[in-house]
């Protein structure tokens, strides 16, 4: 059995190999070819446009592929949805494709866009919340740099964003947000239901959706004193309750926990105060919950 499973190629490229990193997959690509290598052989790779990503697994060309929910709307693409992965390029959370207009134009919400110019790439997507809207206007495919035209080349534009600060930077103010997107595992629906390439994404699935979890987190153990255990417990914070265990000697035990990686800083010198001792933080590569 081989599963060929796309891998989007540009923006999202860097972020999805370092979660099959987290994973346990070694996805090494080169820039001479769509196919990068992968320590499964059970996976074929191949790097598509997260634009495309879609269209491709719908007809069979791939089993599977990772692309944004921004895209199968688009296409209208009639795939197995198998995972929602909240990851982007710069974040490990959600984007959003806003409407936006200068900063010094009155247009104040969509309805103000009746018969203008709107640019985008995401085109038909657009022309669906216009449509809802019941606003006739112009949505024009855009190329690229789409953040730099308005107000002479356009009126408005739909653009994708996670931070708004290019859009800030090119003077523009977001008006009302069209769709919001994350990554998705998706899988052609012939390929979901052949028993093993189905296991195979739901071991897939399971394996990213922990290397997520983990993410920010970081593990912590240390051992104290029997007397100074509820002092200890005071201290820590856990994504449970942590776990406790003797020692070989019956008046010391051992503490471990999972904790968010921002605050070991302050909890650290909190739990030698309170009596840990041999205080070890580690990192997490996976979180299966």
């Amino acid at each position: 059995m081989i599963l060929k499973l796309g891998i989007p190629k540009g923006s999202l490229e860097n972020a999805t190999i370092d979660l099959f990193r987290r994973a346990g997959f070694q996805i090494t690509t080169s820039s001479r070819s769509y196919f990068p290598a992968i320590d499964d052989p059970e996976i074929e790779c191949m790097l598509i446009r997260a634009q495309e990503m879609a269209r491709y697994v719908e007809d069979g060309i791939l089993d599977a592929g990772l692309t944004g929910r921004d895209w199968i709307e688009e296409n209208e693409a009639d795939i197995v949805p198998v995972a929602d992965l909240i990851y982007a390029k710069q974040s490990f959370g959600k984007v959003r494709w806003v409407l936006a207009v200068p900063e010094t134009s009155p247009f104040k919400t969509v309805h103000d866009l009746q018969g203008k110019i709107i640019a985008t790439e995401l085109v038909a997507t657009t022309k669906r919340y216009m449509a809802k809207h019941g606003v006739t206007a112009k949505v024009e495919f855009s190329w690229g740099a789409t953040e730099v035209k308005p107000p002479v080349l356009a009126d408005a534009i739909v653009e994708v964003t996670e931070t708004g600060s290019s859009l800030r930077a090119n003077k523009l103010k977001i008006i009302d947000t069209v769709l919001e997107s994350n990554t998705q595992l998706i899988a052609n629906k012939a390929s979901w239901e052949d028993p093993q390439k189905r296991q195979k994404l739901e071991d897939i699935r399971m394996l990213l959706q922990g290397a997520i979890n983990a993410l920010g987190k970081v593990g912590l153990m240390l051992n104290v004193h029997k007397d100074n255990l509820k002092a200890v417990l005071g201290v820590l914070p856990a994504l449970k309750r942590p776990t406790i265990s003797h020692l070989s000697d019956d008046e010391w035990l051992a503490v471990n926990t999972i904790l968010d990686e921002s605050t070991v800083r302050d909890i650290i010198p909190r739990l030698k105060q309170a009596g840990g001792e041999g205080i070890v933080e580690y990192p997490l590569n996976k979180i299966v919950l």
